[in-house]
């Protein structure tokens, strides 16, 4: 457990100066195989424009994402054929989700550029740990920035202009097993 907390006091100060230029996730370390709750903190539009959409392309082996809906924002959920079908409450799986998007339903609904708003969404982690990034593109009404960028070995996450959203995975205390 204080391997665990050191690692997300280290992450956390690592990427504090992030946070406030980038979209992140809220909780950045998580534990391997367990339920998930990613909530990505937008905390600024496209220049002087509102966020209309954010759309989360959500990581291989994440499985079973439910989105939670905004008042205002429409919700579309792209499923897509798995290349390795999994079994899930005693069922096969053999789709999931890999996207999910939030769209302003009218100009009104957008994200002002002075205002903060939390886009959230639940999975189930893989049982490995290591490092995941969510990439997220955020469409302005005038523009986009797409939080897409993944660093290269060697490479620090903070020297990216536009970087994925950081999830650290740690190892769990018995990762066979399925929580909610």
């Amino acid at each position: 457990m204080r391997f665990i907390q050191t690692a997300a006091a280290a992450v956390t100060l690592g990427l504090a100066a992030l946070a406030q230029a980038h979209t992140v996730l809220e909780y950045q370390v998580a534990t391997a195989g367990q339920s998930y709750k990613a909530t990505f903190k937008v905390g600024h539009g496209c220049g002087a424009s509102p966020t209309r959409q954010i759309v989360v392309d959500i990581p291989a082996g994440v499985q079973g994402a439910k989105p939670m809906p905004k008042a205002g924002w429409r919700l579309e959920v792209t499923r897509e054929k798995l290349a390795q079908p999994y079994t899930s409450h005693g069922r096969t799986v053999t789709e999931d989700v890999t996207r999910i998007s939030w769209t302003a339903k009218t100009a009104d609904d957008m994200l002002p550029n002075g205002h903060y708003d939390e886009f959230v969404l639940v999975g189930t982690l893989p049982n490995q740990p290591g490092t995941m990034y969510w990439p997220v593109q955020q469409l302005c009404e005038q523009g986009r920035m797409d939080w897409t960028e993944i660093p290269k070995p060697g490479q620090r996450l903070s020297d990216l202009k536009s970087p994925a959203a950081l999830l650290e995975i740690m190892p769990g205390a018995g990762t066979a097993g399925h929580a909610h």
